[in-house]
C-alpha cells in the first residue's frame, strides 16, 4: 500500500530531477531546523546565484485541489524560518534567495510538474 510519505518522497525525487535538468544544483534535501523542514535547497546559477528554497507538494489526484494549494500561510512562515536558519548556518545571510513551489501530480501518464518561481517573498 502506498503511503502519504511514499507519495511525498516520490514527488521530491521528481522535483529534484526536474530542477537538475533545468540547471539547478541541489544543495540539500529535507533540510531540518527545529521542527521545520525545507524539501529542497538549491542553487540557481541563472539568477545571480540565488539560493532557492523549494516546497514540493505532491498529489496522486485532484480531489483535494492542485498540489500547490496545500502551501498555507503557516507553511510559508515555517519555510521562511528554516531559510533564515540555513542562510545563517552557511554564513550567507545577505545572499540572494527566493521561495519556489513545485506541484507534482502523479498520473498514469507520468508526473505533471508545475514550477512557481518566486511563489512568495521572505520578510
Amino acid at each position: 500500500m502506498t503511503t502519504t510519505n511514499d507519495i511525498g518522497d516520490r514527488g521530491e525525487a521528481v522535483a529534484a530531477s526536474f530542477l537538475k535538468e533545468a540547471g539547478y544544483r541541489v544543495l540539500e534535501r529535507n533540510y531540518r531546523f527545529k521542527h521545520k523542514e525545507i524539501d529542497l535547497v538549491c542553487y540557481d546559477p541563472r539568477k545571480e546565484g540565488e539560493i532557492v528554497f523549494v516546497e514540493v507538494k505532491t498529489r496522486s489526484g485532484t480531489g483535494f485541489g492542485p498540489p500547490e494549494a496545500a502551501v498555507t500561510d503557516s507553511k510559508k512562515a515555517a519555510l521562511m524560518e528554516g531559510a533564515r536558519a540555513y542562510l545563517h548556518e552557511q554564513k550567507r545571510e545577505d545572499a540572494p534567495a527566493r521561495f519556489d513551489v513545485i506541484g507534482v501530480l502523479l498520473t498514469d501518464d507520468g508526473p505533471e510538474i508545475t514550477h512557481y518561481e518566486n511563489a512568495f517573498y521572505r520578510g
